[in-house]
């Protein structure tokens, strides 16, 4: 290989991994402009011949160093020796990379440089669509999310973070095909208009309040249990791991609702009945709801589904109609005031090719890890006369499924967790992240309860409200404000912007087989 090439393939893959500081915890929005812009200009360059491996190089940056705290679930929960460990992470990677990779040589290949601004902003949001569709889809580290603190924020209500993507894309590549020597002054000009009239437009947007308060608040607590992961699915710590919830509950009763983690409560419900009872019992004689995460297994169909549950009162009405001697309220096993989880991580709770991977290392055959699939649109969680659009663990990042269980009523979005997979690494930094572009997007309040942190209370603006520090039990109170009105993005959703890329692209295409058009 050609040493000049080896420093192109280099340059672009430092250029993709400066993408990382764009994302929390770092939130350096400006570096995801000058790298991905980098990166438009280099494949300009040089894209005829080796589009693609400046591609995959770029994305292999870009996920290696992004999503680098998956490997800290690999390598700590996992069973693999380290070279093992690597290799996954290499192995997942690579698989990510190779969607850029298409897409660069695809662009490269079939358009003129001139009118990459034109085309890329399409052909990025069907590369991202894919990437959030197969075997499940994986959207982490989406461009967009980068732009939470920087002068695109603003358009998060009116096009979605799919959208924020797109323009981020038409900038960079606009900003690159500027600074190329072939350009001329006329179009220099033009680039710099459409440049600056993003980022001003995105400023300016941020200033208008698409939601207010009603002036109605509700008192909801968030428990943060802190419980080892090694420890979560050992049967003799299912008593104690209980009792600890049970106990730092017991204080803050005076709340309209109470939110447990995911799978809070590690006793499968079937085995659980009883304490559920109870906890539902507790909720009931404060005048209070309780929502939880639980594993259902079902013994006869040997199905499990990783729920959320709401117990005590369900209405706030219904405080009067029960006799609060009763030792049980409103719960029943496989009552419906219930969520499953429709997105299920791959490894961690479905495995692909289940008959001959499970016996290839432990990593294959985790605790929990076949799970099945609820449907994609549920009714939402109601506690105490509120409702709550559930999203369990890394179904916070799939707008589209948040969208599909919003409904005139609800009050608020619940994502629940359980980032002690991730130890120390910025991964559950981004994912916090992710839930507060969703609160900004559809303009209501995230409640993001999780098992260590970063347990948080997120207003409609996208904006923390309160959290709770990292690794450490506690419980988090506050008021949160119900809101009225509606986002741009929640009432129109993906389509005006899919139809602005496509007609974009279509002029790509016309131009690009006028062989007079200009540079």
């Amino acid at each position: 290989m050609p040493r000049s090439l080896i420093l192109r393939l280099l340059a672009a893959l430092i250029l993709g991994g400066l993408l990382t500081f764009g994302y929390a915890p770092f939130s350096q929005w400006w570096i995801v402009l000058f790298a991905f812009a980098g990166f438009i200009y280099l494949l300009a360059q040089n894209g005829k011949t080796h589009s693609f491996k400046l591609g995959f190089a770029f994305a292999l940056g870009w996920f290696g160093a992004g999503i680098s705290w998956v490997h800290v679930s690999i390598a700590d929960f996992g069973g693999l020796p380290l070279i093992g460990s690597l290799s996954l992470m290499l192995l997942l990677c690579s698989y990510l990379a190779l969607f850029p990779a298409l897409l660069s040589w695809t662009l490269a290949r079939y358009f003129k440089v001139q009118l990459w601004p034109l085309a890329l902003p399409l052909m990025w949001l069907v590369m991202e669509w894919l990437r959030s569709t197969l075997f499940t889809g994986f959207p982490w580290l989406s461009l967009g999310y980068s732009q939470l603190h920087g002068p695109l924020s603003g358009w998060f209500p009116v096009i979605g973070e799919i959208g924020v993507s797109a323009l981020l894309v038409l900038i960079c590549s606009t900003a690159a095909c500027w600074l190329l020597p072939s350009r001329g002054k006329s179009n220099r000009l033009a680039a710099g208009l459409v440049i600056v009239t993003t980022l001003i437009s995105g400023i300016t947007l941020e200033q208008h309040n698409w939601v207010k308060p009603t002036g109605k608040t509700v008192k909801i607590a968030m428990v943060q249990g802190n419980i080892q992961q090694d420890l979560r699915w050992v049967p003799e710590q299912d008593l104690p791991t209980m009792l600890k919830y049970q106990n730092m509950t017991q204080e803050h009763w005076d709340a309209d609702v109470i939110i447990w983690p995911e799978a809070a409560i590690p006793k499968l419900e079937p085995l659980a009945v009883d304490y559920l009872h109870e906890m539902d019992r507790l909720a009931i004689a404060h005048q209070s709801a309780l929502i939880t995460g639980i594993v259902n297994y079902n013994f006869e169909t040997r199905e499990a589904y990783n729920n959320l549950l709401a117990l005590g009162l369900k209405q706030k009405s219904d405080a009067e109609d029960q006799d609060l001697s009763l030792p049980k309220g409103q719960y029943y096993y496989a009552h419906g005031n219930r969520y499953a989880k429709h997105h299920l991580l791959p490894i961690g709770e479905f495995i692909p090719f289940e008959d001959w991977l499970r016996n290839l290392a432990p990593i294959f055959d985790l605790p929990m890890s076949s799970f099945s699939r609820g449907a994609y649109q549920q009714a939402n969680l109601q506690a105490k006369g509120y409702y709550f659009a559930p999203a369990i663990c890394f179904e916070i990042a799939f707008p589209n499924q948040i969208a599909a269980n919003l409904y005139e009523h609800t009050n608020f979005i619940i994502t629940v967790s359980n980032d002690a997979w991730f130890g120390h690494s910025h991964g559950p930094a981004q994912h916090l992240e992710i839930a507060q572009v969703r609160a900004k997007e559809f303009g209501l309040p995230v409640l993001r309860a999780t098992n260590n942190g970063i347990t948080a209370f997120i207003n409609e603006h996208g904006q923390i409200q309160s959290r709770l520090p990292q690794f450490g039990a506690g419980v988090l109170s506050d008021t949160i404000h119900l809101v009225q009105g509606k986002t741009l993005y929640r009432l129109l959703g993906n389509w005006p912007m899919w139809l602005v890329c496509l007609l974009s692209f279509s002029s790509a295409l016309y131009f690009n087989r006028n062989k007079t058009t200009q540079a």
